[in-house]
């Protein structure tokens, strides 16, 4: 099934179901008001969903009305958990390679993951809002998942059991701040905006054969100021898959229903073509286009997002058809404070 969750004017929104093509929804009000109460209660809840969907698809449903994804929230407005990962190992060697430092033996064997912050997620087609053009706006074209429980020192086996939900995401970057962060030690703040994530969460059966143990065999579309620039495979170059993210978050604790878990930047490896590399599949962030610019070049030529600069992430199925719909939103800078 697909969830979302509509605007109504309070912080966490109101639960509805939507179509398998995403043209039609339905409140779920009388099943659940707020997607963290099915997370609460997914077995006994869940299913009422479902009943629901089928019906919706059938066309029967009676108070079915256009599905508008402008009036979506993220599919979890606030959570009690945000951890992305870097489960792509060939970003992080991109980015290290162009400044000339080795990856650490320990990458590619154990998660690198940041805690972000939860309590304000934006939606899908709000503007982005940064404080500076000079921060070095960026966006991150991710996949997400929402998990259930999760006890303590889970197997990754065991953690693939409590994914509950999948969307899609845009974990903004301010990439000027980064440096400085990262030099105290203590890792992203300041430099990690609100996240946005897709109009949809959708349930792993919704993504059939694509979704195989922990990864989605699918390609990430990322559109910038209509250039299309990543045509990105998201699931043969997943070095750690979610079964494994999630297992390192609850090495040492319990994970509760309602943490999301992000998949960190989707990227490809480059490939050799008349002795000289290219990256065919694109980039899913800028940090990696300039990476490659200074790998190739020497130094950097595409700068960073501006105000106004558009950004679109989307993800198809394996019938061709937007599968959680699109993030589709502009760069703006912050209102004018009252005089």
């Amino acid at each position: 099934m697909k969830l979302a969750t509509y605007k109504d004017g309070s912080r966490d929104g109101q639960l509805v179901v939507v179509s398998r093509d995403l043209s039609m929804a339905h409140y779920a009000t009388g099943i659940a008001t707020r997607l963290q109460q099915v997370l609460d209660d997914w077995n006994f809840l869940s299913p009422q969903l479902q009943d629901l969907y089928e019906t919706l698809n059938q066309g029967k449903a009676r108070h079915a009305f256009a599905f508008d994804p402008k009036m979506c929230m993220a599919p979890l407005p606030r959570a009690y958990q945000w951890a992305d990962g870097s489960a792509y190992i060939n970003h992080v060697e991109l980015v290290r390679a162009a400044r000339n430092a080795e990856v650490p033996a320990t990458y590619y064997t154990d998660p690198l993951m940041y805690q972000g912050g939860s309590d304000d997620f934006i939606g899908p087609m709000d503007d982005v809002v940064c404080a500076s053009e000079a921060h070095g706006i960026d966006f991150e074209a991710e996949i997400a998942v929402i998990t259930g429980d999760v006890p303590m020192s889970s197997t990754p086996e065991q953690a693939l059991e409590g994914i509950r939900l999948v969307m899609i995401a845009n974990d903004v970057s301010l990439r000027n701040l980064i440096p400085a962060e990262l030099g105290k030690g203590f890792g992203f703040f300041q430099s990690k905006p609100a996240t946005a994530f897709s109009p949809v969460a959708v349930t792993l059966d919704e993504l059939g054969s694509a979704w195989d143990q922990g990864r989605v065999n699918l390609t990430l579309q990322s559109t910038w100021n209509g250039r299309k620039v990543g045509m990105c495979e998201a699931g043969p170059e997943m070095t750690f898959h979610f079964g494994q993210l999630i297992a390192h978050m609850c090495k040492t604790r319990n994970v509760r229903a309602g943490s999301i878990v992000g998949s960190g930047t989707v990227s490809n490896k480059g490939t050799q073509e008349h002795g000289r590399k290219t990256w065919p599949k694109g980039y899913s962030c800028i940090a990696e286009k300039r990476a490659i610019e200074t790998i190739l070049d020497g130094q950097p030529s595409t700068d960073f997002m501006k105000y106004g600069d558009t950004i679109r992430i989307e993800m198809k199925g394996l019938d061709g058809q937007s599968l959680f719909g699109a993030i589709d939103q502009t760069i703006a800078a912050p209102a004018p404070a009252d005089a």
